[in-house]
């Protein structure tokens, strides 16, 4: 390829992404491609082919941000015509990213095609190096977990996890504990087969140590401490895109048939629970889930996937319970507008999984926390913001087997919509703070400048 061209801060990039198929890992990248083709510079998302329809909508910037088809080779055992993890069960995961890791020579003769300055990636651990004999400069891209990525492949921090409640050396003091069954979690993790036979904490130190930069998507006034950690051990600058806000969503307005049930009730008196578009509980977590919600007596909506092994929430409920809650809770399997329930005045509390994206629109919201993790990321997200920050209430389960009980969905729940106890309006204060941070004026708009300053400094 032609000698690297010299940039200046004026220069406008190109920017490829390739990231994880999983529609949680992509709409980031497009909201964060809407703040960089806002400033003039020019992104390519390799996307699957069938998958792009559903993403359209998000692309604010069609003259600057171009959805590049990728087709999806077949693997064995892995459901024909499936694209991203909302195709599949959890347990096909590591075909997809075999799958993935055979688009390989699509996205080499893409990648000469279009000649783009940067790539993107997470997991795909190989394209560094495809992209250095390019000439291209690769940046691995997190749309979440620094933190976690720090437990799951830092030495220095997984060494200390054996000595339960011991801080491990030089780790920022900041509450994370974790629990005895979460301790075995990621001890399995870190020996998890992610693809190609490939452990998953392989493809994350590889694709550190070959990338040409690590960046995540998150801000020091959340996570400060453990950026200069991870910069510390890795010995590499560790780069911030900012949190990312999606746009807001002035043009669209709530679902009228949700609109008219809200308005039923008091201003701050109805719970919310969402567990993201893909997720589903076993059977008796998601019926101890809603029990709980039925025994705080307050109007509640959950939207959630059925529970694993059933087809329906009709099929799943508890015997009786429709009868017992009609008028007040609904118990939905469908997708909603969540950006916009969670500005219904209606609505007071929101139980959350965590995810990384629920997790912001959560801060974001006026609605008082109530955190319900399930997997890793979202472990530890809970945990900021509940140890750390003081900003919500997480549901207690089982120290060894990390269930969960209608019991503890419904005390966590009492915690934060008795309006009157310390611990709520401590809680409330302390969101409101993070609510404040994340909108302040030019905040977002400083670490979107400094991102696309700090990848321009790769170029020179």
């Amino acid at each position: 390829m032609e000698e690297p061209h010299v940039f200046s801060s004026q220069t406008k990039m190109h920017i490829a992404m390739y990231l994880w198929l999983a529609i949680g890992h992509i709409t980031p990248c497009i909201q964060l491609s809407n703040k960089l083709a806002k400033r003039g510079h020019r992104i390519s998302i390799f996307i699957p082919t069938r998958t792009q329809s559903k993403l359209q909508h998000l692309n604010l910037y069609p003259h600057l941000i171009s959805f590049i088809p990728i087709t999806v080779p077949h693997v064995e055992g892995l459901p024909h015509g499936a694209e991203t993890t909302s195709d599949v069960d959890p347990s096909h995961h590591p075909i997809l990213m075999t799958a993935m890791d055979r688009t390989e020579k699509q996205v080499e003769d893409l990648l000469i095609q279009l000649k783009p300055n940067i790539v993107f990636f997470d997991f795909t651990h190989w394209l560094p190096d495809l992209a250095r004999r390019l000439g291209i400069k690769s940046v691995q891209y997190f749309v979440a977990g620094l933190v976690a990525k720090a437990f799951l492949t830092c030495r220095e921090i997984t060494k200390g996890l054996a000595a339960r409640n011991n801080n491990p050396s030089g780790f920022p003091d900041l509450s994370i504990r974790l629990h005895m069954h979460e301790e075995k979690y990621i001890e399995k993790l870190k020996g998890f087969e992610f693809g190609s036979g490939v452990r998953f904490v392989d493809r994350l130190e590889w694709g550190a140590e070959s990338s040409d930069a690590v960046a995540f998507k998150n801000c020091r006034e959340m996570e400060g401490p453990f950026v200069d950690y991870l910069e510390k051990v890795s010995g590499r600058r560790i780069l911030l895109s900012g949190p990312v806000i999606p746009e807001s969503l002035t043009s669209t307005t709530l679902e009228p048939k949700w609109d008219r049930w809200l308005a039923r009730f008091k201003h701050g008196s109805v719970i919310y629970c969402a567990f993201g578009s893909e997720f589903k509980l076993e059977l008796s977590q998601f019926q101890e889930l809603i029990l709980g919600l039925e025994l705080s007596g307050m109007p509640f909506l959950v939207a959630v996937k059925p529970p694993k092994g059933y087809d329906s929430i009709e099929a799943s409920l508890p015997e009786g319970f429709e009868e017992r809650v009609r008028g007040r809770g609904i118990v939905h399997g469908g997708w909603v507008q969540q950006q916009l329930i969670l500005k219904h005045s209606s609505v007071g509390c929101f139980v959350t999984h965590c995810g990384s994206g629920s997790m912001l629109e959560a801060l974001l919201s006026h609605c008082q926390l109530v955190l319900l993790p399930a997997i890793f990321d979202q472990i530890i997200n809970a945990r900021m913001i509940s140890e750390r920050f003081k900003a919500g209430v997480e549901v207690k389960k089982g120290e060894e087997d990390g269930f969960f009980t209608k019991e503890s969905v419904y005390e966590a729940v009492k915690s934060v919509m008795n309006q009157e106890s310390e611990i709520a309006k401590e809680i409330r204060a302390n969101h409101a703070n993070l609510k404040n941070i994340l909108l302040s004026n030019n905040f977002e708009s400083s670490y979107i400048d400094n991102f696309c300053h700090q990848l321009q400094d790769l170029l020179k």
